[in-house]
């Protein structure tokens, strides 16, 4: 599939986002590495609060504070910059019919609509709903032989940011309190109950894929009655 200029541009918003994310994680991670080495414990702090925290430990400390005030620095950057791709991100979603439509899904967010609707592109590619499971490598994959005929752990092929992302939702739905799920929500922890956490986890993601797939192909909302069906 020649995916659409408008996909590839999501794709690449949704890319340098989670750079500037994972940079950002990185740089609070080495100043946190750096002082523990010196005995000096960061502790839980808000994003706000963590420059503040960080310079009144380095307090005294000639090295640390010429260290601390360089990463902050680079820190302070890539906050402005984060900030700037999060207003982006919500400015597409409100533009994007398709995104505005997977909102209404429970647990999804901005950036789980955002990058399925861009990962499917065009819903009609698909002769029927359940394929998307299956072409995001949320399906069990089937191991057969002459001897042997069993299904397995999912086959993790296509899209790894699409499978995280479904993942990810079907994680809050079911460790969360989420209003309009409580159908899905039931239907998973019966699986739980079956066959452990985790494989309810990926059942429920291939499941809102599905889902998710119709509401594009039909273009209508959430349904939750229609969903537990």
């Amino acid at each position: 599939h020649c995916k659409s200029i408008s996909a590839q541009e999501t794709r690449s918003l949704l890319t340098a986002r989670k750079l500037v994310q994972s940079k950002l994680l990185d740089v609070e991670n080495s100043l946190r590495g750096i002082l523990r080495g010196f005995g000096l414990k960061v502790g839980k702090t808000t994003g706000q609060k963590f420059a503040g925290r960080i310079e009144e430990l380095v307090d005294g400390h000639p090295h640390l504070q010429m260290i601390a005030k360089a990463l902050l620095a680079v820190r302070a950057v890539l906050r402005t910059e984060f900030a700037a791709f999060e207003k982006q991100t919500r400015r597409m979603v409100r533009s994007d019919m398709q995104a505005r439509l997977l909102t209404s899904v429970p647990a999804v967010g901005p950036i789980v609509a955002l990058t399925y609707a861009s990962a499917i592109d065009d819903p009609t590619r698909f002769k029927s709903s359940k394929q998307a499971g299956a072409h995001f490598g949320l399906t069990p994959k089937k191991h057969q032989s002459g001897e042997t005929d069993y299904t397995g752990r999912i086959s993790k092929i296509g899209d790894a940011s699409v499978r995280t992302a479904l993942y990810e939702a079907a994680n809050v739905m079911l460790t969360k309190p989420v209003k309009g799920c409580s159908q899905l929500k039931s239907w998973a922890m019966r699986i739980k109950k079956r066959a452990g956490m985790s494989k309810a986890k990926v059942a429920l993601a291939r499941r809102l894929a599905v889902i998710m797939h119709r509401m594009l192909a039909d273009g209508t909302p959430f349904n939750a009655a229609v969903a537990a069906a």
